[in-house]
């Protein structure tokens, strides 16, 4: 697929999805690396382009160069850390008082530990789309488990489920608490399904996702 087509795919994405206001974002692609530059209203929008490119066919990169542009009056860092900890304390997935919250000039850092990992991207996904919100580094770490034996054919067996996934042509090694993935995929968002997959086997601290995209 050329470049020409996959920018008209892209653009048409970015316009199709609804969280995504794509009037300032602008759209180049060369070699089949996907450049979005201009600015969106929030952090939240900011991640949606991201998400929307990765589901185009033909998309083999992305280069991100987005800038949060708040329409409104940006919060304070006070004010915007007592909403984010108080966001943080309202959901029920959030294990209490284990995340704290720090913000320079619109920028987020989470720090703590959790039991899962779903717990530590509940966090960063309760935080993205508060208003004045410029980025977010999660920097929450998963609490160790004792390792099942079965470990590995529970994340293969996972990928197994995935309808779009080829799950043959993904390779799983297990160390301790870190799992790797190798081989290649035909779409961005596969790549995804299988990052997920992994990250919801018990015992997982960490993903080094080498899976390639391409035919």
């Amino acid at each position: 697929m050329d470049d020409k087509t996959i920018k008209t795919l892209v653009m048409d994405e970015l316009e199709w999805e609804p969280s995504i206001d794509s009037n300032d974002i602008g759209v180049a692609v060369q070699d089949g690396i996907v450049k979005l530059s201009g600015f969106v209203a929030n952090y939240a929008q900011k991640l949606d382009a991201e998400t929307a490119v990765k589901r185009v066919k033909g998309v083999r990169g992305y280069v991100e160069d987005l800038e949060v542009r708040p329409f409104a009056q940006p919060f304070t860092d006070e004010a915007l850390a007592t909403r984010i900890a108080n966001v943080i304390d309202w959901d029920t997935t959030i294990p209490k008082g284990q995340i704290k919250a720090k913000v320079e000039k619109g920028y987020v850092t989470l720090s703590g530990q959790v039991e899962w990992q779903y717990q530590r991207t509940a966090a960063e996904n309760v935080v993205r789309p508060l208003q004045g919100v410029r980025g977010v580094s999660n920097q929450v770490t998963v609490k160790a488990r004792v390792q099942a034996n079965d470990v590995k054919k529970r994340i293969e067996d996972a990928l197994a489920r995935q309808a779009e996934l080829e799950a043959s042509k993904i390779r799983v090694t297990i160390d301790g608490g870190k799992v790797r993935l190798d081989g290649k995929v035909r779409a961005w968002f596969e790549r995804d399904l299988a990052e997920r997959a992994a990250w919801a086997a018990p015992g997982v601290t960490m993903v080094e996702d080498n899976v390639s995209v391409g035919l």
